[in-house]
């Protein structure tokens, strides 16, 4: 059985390379375009790993990242922020969030296909 892996992004170049990428390494991919279409989305699936933006319109990776640690039945799920962001401020903010690990945009396929095969161990 496939690992499904949630991606939350409001670029639709970066969903669809995304799920090239993931699907190419045979990840069932499901999308959501910010994050209050992520949280509904996770509503009807559980995800292995969840792949969000930080920069969205509605609801923002942050607060996306914050109400998904919020639900019991997804507070082990992994979650990846993938964006253009590096400060350090806003890693640490993911990181307090909830967030497992941060990729800087744009991505390698291959070292994001890595890293979501090692979390989703």
């Amino acid at each position: 059985m496939n690992k499904v892996v949630l991606t939350v992004d409001d670029s639709r170049t970066m969903r669809d390379m995304l799920r090239l990428a993931l699907s190419d390494a045979s990840f069932e991919v499901v999308q959501a375009v910010d994050g209050i279409h992520g949280l509904e989305v996770l509503s009807q699936t559980h995800p292995d790993v969840i792949i969000t933006d930080i920069n969205m319109p509605n609801l923002d990776g942050f607060g996306f990242i914050e109400a998904v640690r919020q639900d019991a039945r997804l507070k082990s799920t992994p979650i990846l922020v993938l964006t253009t962001e590096s400060d350090a401020d806003k890693k640490q903010r993911a990181r307090s969030a909830g967030a497992t690990g941060w990729i800087v945009k744009p991505f390698d396929p291959v070292k994001l296909v890595d890293a979501v095969r090692r979390v989703a161990a």
